[in-house]
C-alpha cells in the first residue's frame, strides 16, 4: 500500500532580506555593537588543545587566559558560544590582538560570507543553518573563524547545537588525520561540516517543493500561491547568504594566505566543489519555483474553463427548452394545443427528449 510522505513546511526564521539596522549611523569605525539577539544566558568559551593523541579540553572563565592558550607546541581551538556580552568579547579580542574592525564584524551578525587576510591571521565569516526536526524550522546563525598559525577561534551566536560535534569527537577520539594536521586543516574541517549541513537543508526544501508541485497539478488551493512566494523568498534568502561563500572559499583554495599549507589546498578544492553544487541546486529550485507560478495560473485557468464548460453545456441544453416553454407561456386564447387534454405531458416529454438528445450529442463530441 502506498503511503503519502508528509513534509512539514520549512521556515526561515529571518524572512526579511534586509533587516532593520540596529547599529546607529555615524559611529566611529571599530565600535563594538551586537546587532543580533541574545541566544544564551551566559557566553561560554570552550578550549580544546590537542597534538596527536594528547587532547585537553576545558572551559575558560577569563578571556585573558587565551593568551596562554596559543603555545606553539599545541594546536588550540577556542570556541565562543554567545556574542551578547560585548565587554567579554572585546576583552577576548584584545587578548588575541584582533583588529577592531574584525571585532566589529564578529558582533554584526548580518555579515556576508567573506575571507579577509591580516598580518598574523585570517578572518572568515559564513552562515550555519539549524534545522528543527519536529517543526522543520530553519534558523541561520553567523559563524566567524579566526585562523592563526597555531590556534583558531570560532564565534557562534549561541543557538543550541551546531555542526561541529563530529569534529570535536574526531579530535577527542583521535580519528583520522585531524590531530596530526595544522590549524588550516581544522578550519577546512569546520567549513566542510557547515557546507555538508546545507545539503540536509536543501533535501528538506526539495521534498517540500516536490509536494507543492504535485499539489499544483492535482488540486491547487488559495493558499498555494502564498506558499510558493514564501518558498521563493526563502530560496532568495539562502542564495543571498551562500553565494558570497564561493568567493571566500576560492580565495582560501588559491592560497592567498601563508597560513594555508599546500597539503590543505586539495581539501579546500573539494569544499569549493561542494559549494558550487549547493549553489547549482539552489538555482534549480529557484527555476522550479518560478515555473510553479505558471503552473498555478494554468491550473486555475483550467479549473475555471472546466466550470465554464459545464455551465455552458447546461445553458445550451436549456435554450431550446426555454424556447418551447416561452411559446406555450404566451397568453393567446386561440392556440392549437391549449385545450388538448394531453398537451402538458406531451410538451414535457418533448422537452425531455430534446435534452437527452443534446446530452448524447455532447457526449459523442467529447465535450464533457
Amino acid at each position: 500500500m502506498n503511503t503519502k510522505r508528509i513534509i512539514k513546511t520549512p521556515y526561515i526564521k529571518f524572512r526579511k532580506l534586509f533587516r532593520s539596522k540596529k547599529k546607529a549611523a555615524g559611529l566611529p569605525p571599530g565600535t563594538l555593537v551586537f546587532t543580533g539577539e541574545k541566544k544564551v544566558d551566559h557566553v561560554i568559551i570552550n578550549l580544546i588543545d590537542y597534538k596527536g593523541h594528547l587532547v585537553n579540553e576545558r572551559v575558560i572563565t577569563d578571556p585573558a587566559e587565551c593568551v596562554n592558550c596559543t603555545a606553539e607546541d599545541m594546536i588550540s581551538w577556542i570556541d565562543v558560544e554567545g556574542l551578547h556580552d560585548v565587554p567579554l568579547i572585546q576583552k577576548l579580542g584584545e587578548s588575541l590582538n584582533l583588529h577592531p574592525l574584525v571585532m566589529e564584524d564578529i558582533l554584526n551578525v548580518d555579515q556576508r560570507s567573506k575571507m579577509e587576510q591580516y598580518d598574523d591571521y585570517v578572518y572568515i565569516v559564513l552562515k550555519m543553518f539549524h534545522i528543527n526536526k519536529e517543526t522543520a524550522e530553519i534558523t541561520p546563525e553567523q559563524v566567524s573563524i579566526i585562523l592563526a598559525k597555531n590556534y583558531i577561534v570560532t564565534f557562534q551566536e549561541g543557538i543550541e547545537g551546531d555542526t561541529f560535534y563530529e569534529v570535536r569527537n574526531r579530535i577527542r577520539n583521535n580519528k583520522g588525520i585531524i590531530t596530526n594536521m595544522t590549524t588550516d586543516y581544522l578550519v577546512y574541517t569546520l567549513i566542510d561540516s557547515i557546507i555538508d549541513s546545507y545539503f540536509l537543508m536543501l533535501e528538506q526544501l526539495g521534498e517540500k517543493i516536490e509536494d507543492l508541485e504535485e499539489e499544483l497539478i492535482t488540486n491547487p488551493q488559495k493558499t498555494t500561491l502564498t506558499r510558493i512566494y514564501t518558498l521563493k523568498r526563502e530560496m532568495l534568502f539562502l542564495r543571498k547568504t551562500v553565494w558570497p561563500l564561493r568567493e571566500a572559499i576560492s580565495r582560501l583554495e588559491r592560497g592567498e594566505s601563508d597560513l594555508i599549507t599546500r597539503s590543505t589546498h586539495i581539501y579546500l578544492r573539494d569544499v569549493y566543489d561542494h559549494t558550487i553544487n549547493v549553489l547549482d541546486t539552489m538555482e534549480t529550485y529557484r527555476d522550479m519555483l518560478s515555473g510553479m507560478l505558471d503552473i498555478y495560473l494554468s491550473s486555475i485557468s483550467n479549473r475555471l474553463n472546466e466550470v465554464m464548460k459545464v455551465l455552458t453545456i447546461i445553458t445550451t441544453i436549456f435554450i431550446p427548452l426555454s424556447f418551447i416553454a416561452g411559446i406555450y407561456g404566451m397568453n393567446f386564447e386561440y392556440m392549437p394545443e391549449i385545450k388538448w387534454v394531453y398537451g402538458y405531458p406531451v410538451v414535457l416529454f418533448v422537452m425531455l427528449v430534446i435534452a437527452i438528445i443534446m446530452m448524447f450529442y455532447f457526449k459523442r463530441k467529447k465535450w464533457f
